[in-house]
């Protein structure tokens, strides 16, 4: 079904049974396949393909020769019909490629809204990625990766299947990022190790001073005690009673399956 404000170029194929919103756009040479849904406002620049079952939601810019819901560079899959999952407001650029889920991992991939994905990002299978995240160019998750809220990946930053990055954290360009990264934390090198707290990025984003104090003696207390992390959890947990704030850097510990970067 197209509704009759999309606006579509001539050149394009758009397969029977996909759904084009309002006021879509999709310039020349696109390929859009039959169990697509694409949102009101949603713009496809020129040459760009949307494959598989995926869903995209409203007001998102997607840019020449990027690739979303392909069939995914896992040797297992064997033709299911999983999905890729898009938000809002998102903006991909040049030949960004998002690849469709596994049953093994879940069976979708995901980008939530107003993200940046800048030029030849790679996001793999069963990804899970928040909102309001930056990736710079060749930024590439491998599959089964979650970054979550306001996360930054720079670029050539490769990160390795089944971590973690936290919210706020901050991944300097050309790192390796093997193990999982505690929300806040500014991490670089290959392997990648924490350099602190991203202090300018929670200040931008209204984090108050006593919250910043708070979260850097949870750092201090992970990172800089010399103490074991089971000896430093309860230190934490104390802390983020009294501040709201550290309770994400508490709560991560149990979330992370690959270990910490040390």
């Amino acid at each position: 079904m197209i509704d009759s404000t999309a606006n579509i170029h001539p050149s394009s194929v758009i397969e029977e049974g996909a759904v084009i919103g309002a006021n879509v756009h999709i310039g020349p040479f696109c390929f859009v396949g039959a169990n697509v849904e694409i949102g009101e406002g949603t713009v496809l620049k020129s040459h760009v393909v949307v494959n598989g079952h995926t869903r995209i939601g409203k007001d998102n810019q997607i840019y020449q020769f990027a690739s979303i819901g392909e069939v995914n560079q896992d040797l297992k899959y064997a033709g299911e019909p999983t999905r890729v999952e898009i938000g809002d407001r998102n903006r991909i650029r040049e030949s960004v490629t998002i690849h469709r889920g596994t049953t093994q991992g879940g069976n979708v991939t995901k980008v939530g809204s107003d993200n940046l994905l800048m030029v030849n990002a790679h996001i793999a299978h069963d990804c899970v990625i928040g909102n309001r995240c930056i990736f710079a160019n060749n930024a590439t998750l491998g599959g089964h990766v979650t970054v979550d809220d306001f996360a930054i990946i720079g670029g050539m930053t490769a990160v390795h299947q089944w971590c973690t990055i936290g919210a706020h954290v901050m991944v300097g360009g050309c790192s390796g990022v093997a193990q999982d990264v505690p929300p806040y934390v500014i991490a670089q090198g290959n392997h990648a190790t924490p350099y602190g707290i991203n202090i300018e990025g929670l200040k931008r984003r209204g984090f108050s001073k006593e919250a910043l104090h708070a979260i850097r003696n949870a750092y201090k207390l992970l990172y800089r005690s010399g103490k074991t992390l089971d000896e430093v959890k309860p230190e934490i947990e104390e802390l983020a009673k009294q501040h709201s704030e550290v309770q994400p850097f508490y709560d991560f510990f149990a979330r992370s399956t690959r270990g910490l970067i040390r």
